[in-house]
Formats: structure tokens, sequence, C-alpha cells
């Protein structure tokens, strides 16, 4: 089993925004000893809570760090991107960081309305997710009417993040899928991965590969593990609220305020989405979701405001999936 790690650059309260970046990079740097097979960036626009604007930007910075992971974007969102641009922006990386560079792509328009009129994404505009994907494979592959530039840097290996309909995109062009959020929880995500594999379509010799997306946290205790969760899902409680998902708090900050049943029933939902627990908890869980989606990478992204809490959790599910 494959175990990779994404971090969104989660911003923190008590830090300067900006310091989620290099958060990210030490994080890529950890995962590299503590031999995960890739660490991947997010790309979010006009998030108080993300400082990750610009993966490609990012990349750049976590690769002159390390020196042996995959890095890749969890990922570039291509509705706001000319599909030739995000070729020539990997094909740097690429020529970089040779043979370590993976480009995942979603299909998000962005957060809120004033976000996505700052992105020029409006309402009308039609969805050309699969032909965008369709194009940016043939640009990375030389097969499109124009080289994207620096040429000759080797392959640079395309995911689909699929949400909605992006698992029919990915098979019928012989990609990869990567799957996590809502879809995970739907009664049906057995048989409709199973669709992916028997729906592949393989371009140049390629075979299905499923990698699942989930929030993960290990500490000693069950209890201390969902504690460990409650800030990342305190924010999206809060943004449900106020319609701003903010920076990660204290656990005891968080404790302080003052919740109504309704924040508490969302919380407890919430943490119960999260695997978190002990090591033995987290393994069967993990255990189980594998066989439920026949998974053959994890792609961990769990988040917490105490960073020292964070670096012994990624340890230790380095060290339940070794």
């Amino acid at each position: 089993m494959r175990l990779s790690l994404l971090d969104r650059s989660r911003t923190r309260t008590g830090h300067a925004e900006g310091a989620a970046l290099g958060h990210t990079v030490e994080r890529a740097v950890r995962a590299e000893e503590l031999g995960y097979e890739r660490v991947w960036v997010a790309e979010h626009h006009g998030v108080p809570g993300v400082a990750s604007g610009a993966p490609a930007v990012l990349l750049a910075a976590v690769g002159a760090a390390t020196s042996r992971i995959r890095i890749g974007s969890g990922g570039v969102m291509l509705p706001h991107h000319q599909p030739f641009v995000v070729a020539e922006q990997f094909r740097m990386l690429a020529a970089l960081h040779p043979g370590r560079v993976d480009l995942g792509v979603g299909r998000s328009v962005g957060f809120t309305a004033p976000v996505r009129r700052a992105l020029r994404r409006g309402a009308e505009q039609p969805d050309t997710f699969a032909e965008d994907v369709a194009e940016l494979r043939d640009h990375l592959e030389d097969a499109g009417p124009v080289t994207a530039r620096p040429a000759g840097v080797g392959p640079v290996p395309v995911s689909v993040l699929a949400t909605g309909r992006g698992v029919e995109v990915a098979a019928a062009l012989g990609l990869p899928a990567v799957v996590g959020g809502p879809v995970l929880a739907e009664p049906d995500v057995g048989e409709r991965l199973a669709a992916y594999r028997r729906g592949f379509q393989p371009h140049r010799g390629s075979e299905p590969h499923l990698t699942v997306s989930l929030d993960v946290l290990v500490a000693d205790t069950d209890a201390e593990a969902r504690e460990l969760a409650l800030p990342e899902v305190w924010a999206m409680v809060r943004s449900r609220r106020t319609g701003v998902f903010g920076p990660l708090e204290p656990v005891v900050d968080i404790r302080a305020q003052r919740w109504d049943a309704q924040d508490a029933a969302r919380l407890e939902r919430g943490l119960d989405a999260v695997v978190a627990g002990s090591a033995g908890t987290v393994r069967r869980r993990l255990e189980e979701l594998v066989e439920r989606t026949g998974a053959d990478e994890l792609l961990v992204s769990g988040s917490t405001h105490d960073r020292d809490a964070l670096a012994a959790s990624d340890a230790a599910v380095r060290a339940l999936v070794a």
C-alpha cells in the first residue's frame, strides 16, 4: 500500500498567514525522512484558512528542500487555468526536479461567489473539465499543436481528483483517480469505484490506479486523537455559520467558546468522519476502508493547530502502513 501526504498549508492563529507555507515545506521534509511516497499541496483561493493558492510555486520550494520524495498537486483547479499554461508550469518543475513531479487536477470553481467573480468564473460558463484534462495531457505528451517548454524533460503523470463525475472522466481518459470527502461515505462507493476499473480505457498502456484521500490523525488514545481533529472540524463548523473558513485554533481556545446544540451536533458528525484514534483504532479503520474501496494508495491529510502533535501523528501513520 502506497502512502502519501497532502498538506493544505493551513493557517494557524498566532502565526502569520505566510508561515503556513514554511510549515508545508517543513512537513514535506519530514515526510521524505519517514518514507512517504509523495507529498501533495493544494490550491484554494481567497480562503483565510489556506495560504496556498499557487501549487506550482509552492512545489518549487518543496522540491528544493527535498531530494527523493515525489511532489505533486492535490490539485490544480483547471477551471481557473489554461491547460497549456499548466503544462508549462509542471514541465518547468519536472526540469528542476527530474522524475519526481506529479500533476493532480480538479474542477472546483471557488469557495464563495466573490472568489468566483475574482477568478472570472461565471455561472453561465460551460463545464469543459474533461476536454481540458485531455488537452492538458496532449500538451504534456507533445501531442498538441504547440510544444510546452522546456521540452524533453520526461513524463509528468496526471491524476484526476474525482469529485462529481470525475471518476468517469478518469476512467474514460485512462488516468488515475483520487477520491475523498463525502464520496467515501456513500453507500455505493465500492460499486462506483469498481465501475471505474471496469470502465477504464487504457492510454499508452496505463492501468487503473485509485488513491483514497482522507483525514487521518493518530495519538496515544482515541480521545486525544479526536482532540487533535477538533481544530479542523471546528473551522468547518464555524464556516457553516459565518461563510468564512478560518485558521486553525488551539483546542483550549475552542473549548472555551460557547457552542449551541447545532454546533455540537455538527462537531460530532465531523469528528466521526475523521480517521482519528489510537494506532489500533486507525489501523482497523484504514483496513476497512481499503477493503471497501480497493484503494491502491492512501493520501492522508490530517491537520491540527499543534504542529508537534501533527508531526508525531505523521510518524505514527507511516509506521502503521509501513
